[in-house]
């Protein structure tokens, strides 16, 4: 049966029904539903278009940090572990009455905070639901957090265009205001908004330090692994539109290109800021899915574990000594080292974190390479998910 996207929501549904099931619009659908570029082009474009008119361009920077939720139980492994495999290292630890933070920094990065909540409410918890996922009701990467600096006018503005966020006002403490939206129904991530003030710190007033502070072990290796390059969430196929128009509707990233893998029923989507900035990367498949032996790892991702950030990629100074040291201390890898210096590019995946969920990325780009990815790498690495 034939599907239609709606025009309002832009959600895909079956034919011959009068009002969208999702948003309720009535005579919404405008295009049939398939796997191209065409509007999503011409989508963006709008986006853009709305965003100047709103007075919106400028107002979104790039990424400030990313929160990732793990278990109470996990939360310190999950910390030793990044510890261990990246160039980050603990700038701040404390707890409040909702939160155990762990704030992870590197130079020329984004920060990783790591919490675990003092409370049962969790926002994320429905889609944490799925197959491989529930027995961690609380574990995902949550929250990317982009910074503003004038958060009251585009909250203003947001709430203008309909978007609605967690706390009816924004969230003050002593060094920033902060809030986010709800977890987005096509990706499961939520969008946070900070604006610094004098003195950068994200503990809130009446913040306790911890008293369990890991230390970062001593391995030149970890030298070479610095800021945090990309994030690819994992979207499915009839959600992928939508899910960059939302984000895009948000921040002030563009639509930069699509590599599709038809071999594995995928495309890999990539937003971006500016051509050196961390970048937003979505994938989701060609198709839907039907079942994990046709639909393709990235669907049977989604089905296993729902939509969700699936990897963080950090770029990395000579990538294959630090690949040979990695390994050598026992990190696990889906594949070995793809590309070459005479491609521009290499790059690998872990094995996910038990802790985290997380694959970890490590990626290498040569000389005067201009791109950011190549479709030989993505095919191969897109493969290289069917072993986790």
């Amino acid at each position: 049966m034939k599907k239609l996207v709606c025009s309002q929501c832009k959600r895909v549904s079956e034919t011959g029904q009068a009002a969208c099931p999702h948003c309720g619009a009535s005579h919404p659908f405008t295009y049939d539903f398939s796997q191209s570029d065409r509007y999503l082009q011409q989508e963006t474009r709008r986006v853009i278009e709305e965003r100047r008119h709103l007075g919106l361009e400028g107002l979104v920077g790039g990424l400030d940090c990313v929160i990732v939720n793990t278990e109470p139980e996990h939360q310190v492994a999950a910390v030793e572990e990044l510890l261990a495999t990246t160039g980050l290292d603990i700038s701040q630890a404390f707890q409040d009455d909702e939160y155990v933070t762990y704030v992870l920094a590197t130079p020329g990065s984004a920060d990783v905070l790591v919490r675990s909540r003092r409370q049962p409410r969790n926002p994320f918890w429905a889609f944490n639901d799925f197959p491989q996922s529930r027995r961690l009701p609380n574990t995902r990467l949550e929250t990317l957090v982009f910074a503003t600096p004038d958060l009251e006018t585009y909250v203003s503005i947001q709430r203008s265009r309909g978007v609605h966020f967690l706390t009816p006002s924004l969230v003050r403490t002593d060094y920033y205001d902060f809030i986010q939206t709800p977890p987005s129904p096509f990706t499961g991530n939520s969008l946070g908004f900070i604006e610094w003030k004098e003195e950068r710190s994200y503990a809130s007033h009446g913040a306790q330090p911890v008293d369990r502070r890991p230390s970062k072990p001593d391995r030149d290796h970890l030298d070479n692994i610095g800021a945090l390059d990309h994030a690819a969430t994992r979207v499915r196929a009839e959600d992928r539109d939508a899910a960059i128009i939302e984000f895009m509707g948000l921040t002030n990233y563009h639509f930069d290109f699509a590599i599709y893998v038809q071999v594995f029923n995928s495309i890999t989507n990539v937003a971006r800021l500016t051509a050196g900035d961390y970048a937003m990367v979505f994938t989701s498949g060609i198709s839907s899915y039907v079942n994990d032996e046709v639909s393709g790892p990235t669907e049977k991702f989604i089905h296993n574990y729902g939509p969700r950030v699936h990897h963080l990629a950090f770029r990395t100074r000579h990538i294959q000594d630090t690949y040979a040291s990695l390994r050598d201390q026992g990190m696990q890898f889906l594949i070995p080292l793809v590309g070459s210096p005479h491609e521009g590019l290499r790059q690998t995946f872990t094995h996910p974190s038990s802790y985290t969920l997380l694959v970890t990325e490590y990626i290498h780009r040569y000389g005067d390479f201009d791109g950011f990815f190549t479709r030989s790498n993505v095919t191969k690495l897109t493969g290289a998910t069917t072993r986790q």
